[in-house]
């Protein structure tokens, strides 16, 4: 099973939405353990060290992401915010946040899972009343649930990664096309 975090959404807030996969489907969990939370928040760049993380870090995080994940879809349906989604996403933001710090070779960000989390939602905000709205799509693959920002040409990006879901669903449509195209008796 792969354990490494991708980031193609193109926001913090969506991708960490986003470590629940195929929520349609087989429900893959990311946050399996606090390492994988601390693994994420510094894989992201949201820190480049955490303080090591405790299950309830684990638990508050699950929380937050829901909500936002909630959020995010009520907002491309163009329907109004669960009241309790916003509540959880706004208190998580209202916490204090990762501050990065300048040091001699350049800079750095260290914080408490709690901080961290703070801003990851204060992304979540931001993203929800800024401009990227209208951008906000989910892959085009049925068994992905990521949210993406389209900033493609046209906004005709199909897929929230070629790596994750595009290469896989243009294969299958390949292998698709070419065993109809064998079972087509030949015209005569």
């Amino acid at each position: 099973m792969n354990l490494d975090h991708v980031f193609p959404c193109g926001n913090p807030a969506l991708d960490f939405a986003a470590t629940l996969r195929a929520r349609r489907s087989a429900r893959f969990e990311m946050f399996v353990s606090p390492d994988r939370l601390d693994a994420w928040y510094m894989e992201s760049g949201i820190v480049d060290a955490v303080t090591p993380s405790r299950e309830s870090d684990v638990e508050q995080a699950v929380t937050v992401r829901e909500a936002i994940y909630e959020l995010v879809t009520a907002r491309r349906a163009g329907e109004a915010y669960d009241r309790r989604a916003l509540a959880v996403v706004n208190s998580a933001a209202r916490k204090p946040c990762a501050t990065p710090q300048l040091t001699a070779t350049g800079r750095w960000t260290d914080a408490t899972p709690e901080e961290a989390l703070s801003t990851v939602a204060r992304h979540a905000v931001e993203l929800l009343s800024g401009p990227d709205v209208p951008l906000l799509k989910e892959c085009g693959n049925p068994e992905c649930t990521r949210v993406y920002i389209d900033r493609s040409r046209g906004t005709r990006r199909q897929w929230c990664g070629m790596e994750s879901c595009g290469n896989k669903l243009k294969a299958a449509a390949y292998r698709a096309r070419k065993k109809q195209h064998h079972q087509e008796p030949a015209a005569h």
